[in-house]
């Protein structure tokens, strides 16, 4: 039940531990044993050579949306969409599938970001491909700085930010706002 409180955000062996009293050395093994058992989805960070203070920490997500919810004590869908995990739940369902349907492995599947600037939720290389995306519960997004940032440190072919709904347009050159199920499609071709 912890760790879906952690569900989308940098896994703190060290806190959690603290809380159950057991070493952080025990707790990231227990991590390993949830990721290996395909429970837990250990999203490491990709590093840059930029020169800036890039995190290091690994990302969690349940990799089951419907195991999240009942351990937040959600039993319907009505209660999710007010819930504050309701962008952590949404961010974990929309990356599941995107790299599901990338057909990337494991080691071509990374998040990025640097202290306080800048994030990207998902950074997949795909063939000589690096595919960017953002994860946002909205009908309408925007273009932000930390998206530009990451396009330009990363050196990204392009960022794709990802929304419920059918949305399809460009926000930018290189930035494209799609529905879920529309970016899937694209992907799987």
């Amino acid at each position: 039940m912890m760790l879906a409180h952690y569900h989308g955000q940098q896994f703190n062996a060290s806190e959690i531990g603290k809380s159950l009293g057991a070493s952080d050395t025990t707790v990231s093994r227990y991590l390993e044993i949830l990721a290996g058992t395909f429970m837990i989805r250990r999203l490491t960070p990709w590093f840059e050579n930029i020169k800036k203070r890039e995190i290091k920490s690994p990302k969690i997500f349940f990799r089951d949306s419907g195991i999240l919810h009942r351990l937040l004590g959600i039993p319907v869908m009505e209660q999710m969409v007010t819930h504050p995990k309701l962008g952590a739940s949404w961010e974990g369902f929309a990356l599941e599938q995107v790299i599901h349907a990338s057909g990337v492995s494991e080691e071509e599947t990374y998040y990025w970001g640097v202290h306080n600037q800048a994030e990207l939720d998902l950074l997949l290389f795909r063939g000589q491909k690096r595919l960017g995306f953002e994860v946002k519960y909205t009908d309408a997004p925007k273009a932000t700085s930390s998206q530009g940032s990451a396009l330009e440190h990363l050196r990204l072919d392009s960022l794709t930010i990802v929304c419920p709904g059918d949305a399809s347009y460009p926000l930018d050159e290189k930035i494209q706002v799609q529905g879920l199920a529309h970016l899937l499609k694209n992907l799987e071709t």
